[in-house]
């Protein structure tokens, strides 16, 4: 029987449908690494010590910046993987160690621009895949431990893409995501648009010690 691999066991224990994640199967490195799938699978996105079922923050103590992270111990790392909507692209940061480790850090503040799950399934190719690497290599291209290393590297791309490295962050406040090029936000109806592409923003779903989740309508061009 063919081990599940990684990301999609992780996915599996937050609720995500088999059928659902039949669409996203990713290159496993070899079987070795599919060995701790089940251990992995009953793990929290993040491992870090403290309860599993954090509070998104803690009670504030006096007037906040609603584009703000909010005062309290429980940081980025702790509600990554709490929001069923998001947990897709949860399951992708887990990978990712240049992000995970920065939400887990207190010292550093970022803004997570996380896209729902109906717009992960949207996308016209999976987030490890490229089209350049299709045409250079043919349907191969994410075979074997190189193949691995590849989709690998597709995946940290996609994922630095929607983090930015910066929180609070302000309207009109032009920043370099991790994965390089100027974003900002402005308003718009109400709500917040991120620009360019004029995507959506649904919702700020958490507001902790080192900054906020932002949930995106669609995903952002991070070719």
């Amino acid at each position: 029987m063919k081990a599940v691999p990684t990301v999609v066991a992780g996915l599996l224990s937050f609720g995500i449908t088999t059928q659902a994640l039949s669409l996203w199967n990713r290159p496993n490195r070899h079987a070795l690494r599919a060995r701790n799938d089940d251990l992995q699978a009953q793990q929290p996105i993040f491992d870090t010590p403290g309860p599993a079922m954090p509070p998104f923050s803690d009670p504030p103590t006096g007037p906040s910046d609603p584009n703000a992270g909010g005062p309290g111990t429980v940081i980025l790392s702790d509600v990554m993987g709490r929001d069923r909507s998001i947990n897709i692209f949860a399951g992708l940061v887990r990978d990712v160690e240049t992000v995970s480790k920065r939400l887990d850090d207190v010292g550093r503040n970022s803004t997570v621009l996380a896209p729902l799950n109906s717009a992960m399934e949207k996308m016209p190719r999976k987030p490890w895949e490229d089209a350049q690497d299709y045409d250079k290599l043919g349907t191969d291209a994410y075979e074997g431990d190189e193949g691995w290393e590849r989709a690998q590297r597709n995946i940290r791309r996609f994922v630095e893409a929607h983090v930015v490295p910066v929180n609070p962050w302000k309207e009109g406040e032009k920043v370099e995501v991790m994965g390089g090029g100027q974003i900002w936000w402005e308003s718009k109806d109400g709500g917040k648009v991120i620009q360019p592409g004029n995507i959506e923003v649904s919702s700020v779903a958490s507001s902790v010690q080192n900054g906020q989740v932002w949930i995106l309508k669609s995903v952002r061009d991070y070719s």
